[in-house]
């Protein structure tokens, strides 16, 4: 495996309060890669904004290291600091484009900063609202364009110095569904036609699974867990990615005389009738309390939550457990399920 792009090793954040230090992160490890789509995931006040600005030091953290491109960014010069942010854009929920400057200036904007000769700033910029297919609106100011032309105008704007990282920060928050799809698409061919490196701040698990390949689950300023998209989402460890990743499970009525499992399938198994198949072949009737399908990275996963009478024989209850084994798919009692 290639050497982390970016290296986050004990950081620690709090800041000033009457009460003593107020805690925004703790104890953050986290190595991202060259070229990969990395999420970083959790509910509003858990910390993930905060890391995101401890990356490229628009927070400096009170503790703990960040190494970006095998520099250490504490031990930068305030020059050689801004020469490094350089290479790593970022873009916001709200766009924060300059309300009055066209997109084509909007692009050109950090290129003026970094001392970029006009003519081939605006040559640049050209070149990116044809990435981001927006060519046409490049006299088009901010109060003219849909909150998808305004992302990819910000988008292109933040490709503007070449950078190997791309920090999102709930880039697509405030769009609809549509262009959320549209967005998260852009993004995923920047960085293959590039080969830049993307960081997805978000609290939605489907911006997840559509464009991450790895994620790390960030609860209570902590991290609570890391993993290929595909292996969390299928196999959750820590309680806050299972309310992530199962947020059903929390609105389950009670059952006095139920037996609750939840199925996990992937690959073909989540495209086959294993439960219809199971119920005639075991004689055991089953309840579907909850289900749905997702493709991550590709490969199609499938969830399912079921009720199982409490009367159910020992040995149909082993035979269902064997059938399913079987099939690989996997099985687990839901914890609480009984007196929910």
């Amino acid at each position: 495996m290639s050497q982390p792009i970016i290296q986050i090793k004990d950081l620690y954040k709090s800041y000033p309060s009457k009460n003593g230090p107020a805690v925004a992160l703790e104890n953050i490890n986290l190595d991202i890669y060259p070229g990969e789509i990395f999420g970083i995931i959790g509910l509003s006040g858990a910390g993930k904004s905060t890391l995101v600005r401890c990356i490229n030091f628009l927070e400096k953290p009170t503790s703990g290291t960040v190494i970006f491109d095998n520099l250490d960014l504490s031990k930068l010069s305030r020059k050689e600091l801004c020469k490094a942010r350089q290479s790593m854009g970022m873009i916001f929920q709200q766009f924060n484009l300059l309300m009055q400057r066209t997109a084509l200036q909007n692009i050109c904007f950090p290129m003026e900063i970094a001392g970029v000769k006009k003519e081939d700033a605006i040559a640049r910029a050209k070149e990116l609202l044809e990435i981001v297919d927006m060519a046409d609106k490049a006299e088009s100011y901010p109060s003219q364009l849909s909150g998808g032309q305004k992302q990819r105008v910000a988008i292109a704007r933040a490709l503007a110095t070449n950078p190997k990282v791309l920090l999102c920060d709930e880039a697509t928050s405030a769009l609809d569904p549509k262009t959320t799809r549209a967005i998260l698409n852009l993004l995923k061919d920047i960085s293959k036609r590039l080969g830049i490196t993307v960081i997805i701040i978000t609290h939605e698990m489907a911006v997840i699974e559509e464009i991450c390949q790895r994620v790390a689950i960030i609860d209570n300023h902590v991290i609570a867990e890391t993993g290929t998209v595909s292996d969390v989402f299928s196999r959750p460890k820590a309680e806050a990615t299972r309310r992530l990743v199962f947020p059903e499970e929390r609105k389950l009525p009670s059952f006095d005389e139920a037996r609750c499992l939840r199925l996990i399938f992937d690959g073909t198994a989540a495209m086959e009738p294993i439960l219809a198949n199971m119920i005639m072949d075991c004689k055991t009737p089953v309840n579907i309390m909850a289900a749905d399908t997702r493709v991550i990275d590709g490969e199609t996963f499938g969830q399912m939550m079921i009720q199982v009478p409490e009367t159910i024989s020992h040995i149909n209850y082993e035979r269902m457990l064997a059938y399913l084994e079987d099939k690989h798919v996997q099985v687990e009692e839901v914890a609480g399920c009984l007196n929910h």
